[in-house]
């Protein structure tokens, strides 16, 4: 009681103190009498930190303390909710010791590390602590030395409310180590002070209030060592006295009135009558009766006058107040509290479902049921697991995932579609099955083009049959390759720009646009529209007329805004970009000498970390890779008093309720994109979400040959499939997001008979004479022009590193053609060894793995189900990280299908734990 402090208009801990006692339990069966309390000293944990850590690292042990109590007082706002202190290791924020409050529930748990290193879970309900006033809680902690059982003790307004048997390893002793163990409260400064002398030691508050009380306390202990000298004197005569009284056999008559006389001088008076009346079971009215603990544990006794009243029996029992009048009642009538059986209850005790309920003395605990698995006070739900076949909810033809967040997803094997949970032979790897499943998930739908891949599904006139393999798309009774809308029907083909696209389909139709470019997607192409990318500008005032940019602004003044201008600080006018990097050639140094990852060390955020993605989630100029604080919210990502549970979100307060390490504001989106966890290709990139290339950069490999046309690119499903039509000289298709480590897979199909050249796909690319290429030949040819070498392509799969000196041209374009090495151009990096081509009109899946940090390169080849190809893992450090894309060289008709990329930029020492 004399811990108090001013009430406050907000939540407060008003003390928080610390009482240990390493005497207590080794006194005799005689009566106790409370020596005084020696001077004690304070230590501020606010400005010596490390007497917490000493304390609970051995300095407690060493001190020989048995008993410990701990005492703190508080205020909550009605209904709120917080953890009222914590012990906990700032390292890995895993917990000792924690006391929560759950205002709503009137409900608090005790959450605990038990000697086996295991955490414990003590719920206690019906405690009304958020109700707007002051409440202290006591906590007893026994057997600190094993000398009798260990176990704690809760006491709540001087009422016990709980015991565990079992003593908290935090008390037991910690492994010693700087920087392991850090209290935690909810408001206020706490101070300590330890014993002396072997007796009992304060630790309190640190405040005036406080100074003043143990002032007086002082007094008062100072006053009841002359009542303690005066007690061993009256102890004395007392033994003398019970003598004479065995002797003549009597009770109070035993007294002469000189001897009563001379107790009455004495200042220990009742004390000796007390003792007296309790040898010989004599009663008396005006002894205090509460001084034989007639009341159960727990029990507020009230003496009265005469007698003693003892209140209702604690939370968690049920039985009869007593009282009575007199030592006999009060020795032979003690007060009776049973157990409640909270678990008999209708409501499993509180427990949610799916949970068991366990009675213990005064309370009951929560468990998740066998085979479920969670937060037994928050709900239990069922167990799943990738590693168990018996709990395994997968597809015998699906894969089961461990997401980030713990929980389990089922994903349909290559060949295979559905939803993971069903699974349906799927002959052109498109994601949907050749027959319908009996689920409800898109990708359970039957497959409108059975083989022919098209992930998008397409139906332009909704007769069941996809436009991929429908041969009249339209339905106008014109086919395909006869109709100049093969999309849209037009009976009469009228064309009044002559451009190949009739009027029914035109974006411009006097105007002609065989790209059919629609910058800003309102349906008018760019060549007939007066504002192409919709920002409200016209062309002819507009500086970005492609890129919005409303405000304009154009730093170096050379007629083209920041917004799209490839030197923003440096005049360049004609945006030249010879080597197609982004960045235009008055400002491009194609210095990148330290990290290799595709951006020049002027440019580059993290110039001597490999980071090709280039994320900056705080935006201040320094990349993550290479920044201690993401998020900039003053909690290192990996150093104490991190790691940071949130390290792309500032959440300086580090709340996570569940206690998984991941704090609570970014639980289910890492980077807070909008886009959950589960179906967010990059979980820590907030800018990258879901595969898309509708955005992309067309990329000619040999721009002045004449020899065969450029590529016609066309995109589908939002994105995720590519379409190339033209038998074409070599180029890329390029999308814009560059990353420092990716899996990227995708299903290759060339949909005719009529020729027998290279298609694939790249990765890793930096500029147009820097990329990886993966190409595919379908027979041996040797290459028309024979200008400046003889270039000759074996049929099979072959892995190229391309870092050319010259750049697109006929040397790239030759040393593409040929397999094997070409100086100054391209190495091949690995061939498959049955030399076997594609398949006309036939599927295969590609699934490439590339670590840049280490090198690491595997690329494998599937065909319906079956592995036909696997590069082994393949280590070169050309390209330090890049763009994707897909390539073609003299190949027309070849459809890049179900393309998908996820984020991989694990650090190194997580990389080769993921990709073995």
């Amino acid at each position: 009681e004399q811990f108090t402090a001013p009430s406050q208009p907000r939540a407060l801990l008003s003390a928080f103190v610390l009482l240990v006692c390493s005497w207590c339990g080794q006194m005799s069966t005689a009566p106790l009498y409370l020596s005084p309390m020696s001077l004690f000293t304070v230590y501020d944990l606010l400005t010596s930190p490390d007497c917490l850590p000493d304390l609970l690292q051995g300095g407690l042990i060493e001190q020989g303390v048995n008993e410990a109590f701990i005492l703190t007082s508080f205020k909550l706002q009605p209904k709120s909710g917080t953890t009222v202190f914590s012990l906990y290791n700032p390292r890995d924020n895993s917990k000792y010791f924690e006391f929560t409050v759950m205002g709503k529930l009137n409900r608090a748990v005790l959450r605990y590390l038990r000697s086996d290193r295991r955490m414990s879970s003590v719920t206690i309900n019906n405690l009304v602590l958020a109700d707007g006033q002051k409440h202290r809680l006591l906590f007893h902690l026994r057997g600190l030395q094993q000398q009798g059982p260990g176990g704690l003790e809760l006491h709540l307004d001087c009422r016990l409310v709980e015991t565990v048997r079992d003593l908290p390893a935090a008390f037991q002793g910690l492994p010693t180590g700087y920087g392991t163990v850090q209290l935690k409260t909810m408001a206020g400064s706490t101070s300590v002070s330890v014993e002396e002398n072997n007796s009992p030691f304060l630790l309190g508050v640190n405040t005036k209030q406080l100074s003043n009380q143990m002032m007086e306390l002082t007094k008062v202990i100072n006053e009841l060592k002359d009542v303690l000298i005066q007690q061993v004197k009256e102890t004395s005569f007392l033994r003398n006295t019970i003598s004479e009284c065995q002797a003549c056999g009597k009770c109070l008559h035993c007294f002469s009135e000189n001897k009563a006389t001379q107790f009455e001088k004495q200042r220990g008076f009742f004390t000796i009558i007390f003792y007296i009346l309790l040898r010989f079971g004599c009663s008396c009215p005006f002894l205090l009766q509460c001084q034989f603990n007639p009341c159960f544990p727990g029990v507020k006794c009230v003496n009265t006058a005469p007698g003693f009243r003892c209140d209702a029996c604690p939370l968690g029992y049920i039985g009869l107040p007593v009282e009575g009048v007199g030592i006999v009642f009060a020795q032979t009538n003690k007060q009776v509290c049973d157990d409640i059986d909270e678990c008999k209850g209708p409501s499993n005790g509180g427990c949610p479902a799916n949970s068991n309920c366990e009675n213990s003395m005064g309370s009951y605990h929560c468990s998740c049921k066998t085979g479920f698995i969670g937060d037994p006070v928050k709900g239990c739900k069922p167990e799943v697991s990738c590693g168990n076949s018996l709990t395994n909810p997968c597809h015998a033809n699906a894969s089961c995932v461990l997401e980030r967040d713990g929980s389990i997803s089922c994903q349909c094997g290559i060949g295979w579609a559905g939803n993971g949970y069903l699974c349906g032979k799927d002959t052109d790897i498109d994601g949907y099955p050749d027959e319908k499943l009996k689920c409800k998930d898109a990708h359970c739908r039957k497959d409108n083009c059975i083989y022919v891949p098209n992930s998008g599904q397409e139906d332009a006139d909704r007769d069941g049959q996809g436009d991929a393999c429908d041969e009249d798309a339209d339905g106008d009774s014109i086919p395909n390759e006869l109709d100049n809308c093969w999309l849209k029907p037009n009976v009469d083909q009228k064309n009044s720009d002559s451009d190949s696209h009739g009027d029914a389909c035109d974006n411009c139709r006097l105007a002609k646009n065989p790209d059919q470019r629609d910058t800003d997607s309102d349906g008018k192409g760019d060549a007939c529209d007066d504002d192409m990318d919709g920002d409200g500008l016209k062309n002819f005032l507009d500086n970005c007329q492609r890129v919005q940019n409303r405000d304009q602004l154009d730093r170096d003044g050379d007629g083209v805004g920041d917004a799209c201008d490839s030197c923003p600080d440096i005049p360049n006018p004609n945006q030249s970009d010879i080597d197609s990097d982004l960045v235009g050639d008055s400002c491009d140094t194609n210095q990148d000498r330290y990290d290799g990852d595709g951006h020049q060390d002027t440019k580059d955020n993290c110039p001597y970390v490999i980071n090709s993605s280039q994320v900056d989630s705080d935006k201040d100029g320094l990349g993550d890779e290479c920044d201690d604080d993401d998020d900039n919210d003053g909690i290192p990502d990996v150093l104490p008093p991190g790691p940071d549970n949130c390290r792309l979100v500032p959440n300086p307060d580090q709340m996570d309720d569940n206690n998984d390490g991941v704090g609570d504001l970014c639980e289910s989106d890492f980077d807070q994109d909008k886009v959950i966890d589960r179906i967010d290709i990059c979980p820590e990139n907030a800018e990258v979400t879901l595969t898309d290339f509708r955005a992309y950069q067309t990329v000619v490999l040999d721009p002045e040959g004449d020899a065969q046309i450029d590529p016609n690119w066309v995109v589908l499903n939002q994105g995720m499939e590519i379409v190339q039509t033209m038998n074409s000289d070599p180029g890329l298709a390029v999308g814009y997001t560059a990353f420092s480590g990716v899996d990227f897979e995708g299903t290759f199909h060339v949909n005719t008979v009529t020729d027998d050249d290279y298609a694939g796909f790249i990765f890793g690319y930096q500029d147009s004479s820097s990329f990886y290429v993966v190409m595919w030949k379908q027979t041996e040819q040797t290459y028309w022009q024979a200008t400046p070498f003889r270039a000759v392509a074996e049929p099979g799969i072959q892995l190229k590193a391309v870092k050319s000196k010259t750049g697109p041209g006929e040397h790239l374009r030759n040393s593409l053609w040929h397999t094997g090495d070409t100086n100054h151009q391209v190495r091949l990096l690995w061939k498959d060894p049955r030399n076997v081509g594609w398949k006309d009109k036939v599927s295969y899946r590609w699934y490439l793995q590339h670590r840049p940090q280490v090198g690491y390169i595997r690329a494998r080849f599937y065909e319906g189900t079956e592995l036909v190809a696997d590069s082994g893992v393949t280590i070169d450090t050309t390209m330090r990280g890049g763009r994707l894309g897909v390539f073609c060289f003299s190949q027309e008709n070849i459809i890049w299908s179900n393309l998908k990329y996820r984020c991989n930029g694990k650090r190194k020492q997580e990389i080769f734990h993921s990709i073995h």
